[in-house]
């Protein structure tokens, strides 16, 4: 298990946009892959789960991933938070 915690750095927190790029990376990995916030956990392949968490400004989530290239799934998902989706 390989995990890492992230925090929402652009503007309009994690709407449809953002929850679609990251369901785009995550269904390219042969792992299984969570995104983490307060006690909620979700499937990082399931648009309507991520959108769910109601991600906004400034939250923390935690990257969770399971499998045979679970580093490499972090990192990249990871990586789209870092660039805030592209967006600004």
């Amino acid at each position: 298990m390989y995990e890492k915690t992230v925090k929402v750095i652009n503007r309009a927190g994690i709407h449809a946009r953002p929850a679609a790029l990251i369901v785009q990376e995550a269904k390219d990995f042969n792992c299984e892959i969570f995104l983490e916030r307060n006690d909620d956990r979700i499937n990082g392949k399931s648009i309507m789960g991520i959108i769910t968490l109601g991600a906004a400004y400034g939250s923390e989530i935690k990257l969770i991933a399971e499998g045979p290239d679970e580093q490499n799934a972090v990192e990249t998902i990871a990586h789209l938070f870092e660039t805030k989706f592209e967006e600004e």
